[in-house]
């Protein structure tokens, strides 16, 4: 006759995590990159959009630069819903989710070149906002890694918003 197991069954509970953050305050962090999370996916969108639809005569020089902001904007996304799970939750992942919680509007129709550019300096400068606003929370615990990311972040808006800004100067 066999010999019943006596090993215990895999779990299905999640290990606790504990990186010196109570969870109430890596709750209030998700939620904080989640927006900004949303903020990022939806001026992603609003990029690639711009990038397959400028027209006129800074076409080529748009063309590649929208390129260029869209690709970085899919990285940024990557590393932002990382840092999420990284707290413990789940990053959200739907337009439904992304408009609900995203401070940047869509862009109906086509707007010309520079009204693209100064919609691309708005969602920019909106992004910085989010990042900004989930700081002091990210200080007040010592949450290093999510301080890094949220000055990253800010960085390349804040420069991103400056040579957009730069391109509608008379």
């Amino acid at each position: 006759m066999a010999k019943a197991s006596t090993a215990t069954p895999p779990s299905t509970t999640r290990p606790a995590i504990d990186i010196g953050i109570r969870e109430a305050d890596r709750a209030r962090i998700a939620a904080g990159l989640s927006r900004l999370l949303a903020d990022t996916y939806t001026l992603y969108l609003k990029t690639h959009n711009f990038h397959w639809n400028v027209t006129g005569p800074m076409f080529q020089t748009l063309h590649l630069m929208f390129e260029q902001q869209y690709n970085e904007l899919a990285l940024a996304v990557d590393l932002i819903a990382e840092r999420i799970r990284a707290l413990g939750f789940p990053a959200p992942g739907t337009y439904q989710e992304y408009a609900r919680l995203s401070s940047i509007k869509e862009t109906r129709g086509v707007p010309g070149a520079e009204q693209m550019i100064a919609l691309l300096v708005d969602g920019q400068e909106a992004v910085v906002r989010t990042a900004r606003s989930v700081f002091p929370l990210v200080e007040k615990v010592n949450d290093e890694p999510t301080a890094d990311l949220l000055t990253q972040r800010m960085q390349v808006h804040e420069k991103t918003a400056w040579m957009l800004r730069s391109l509608l100067e008379r």
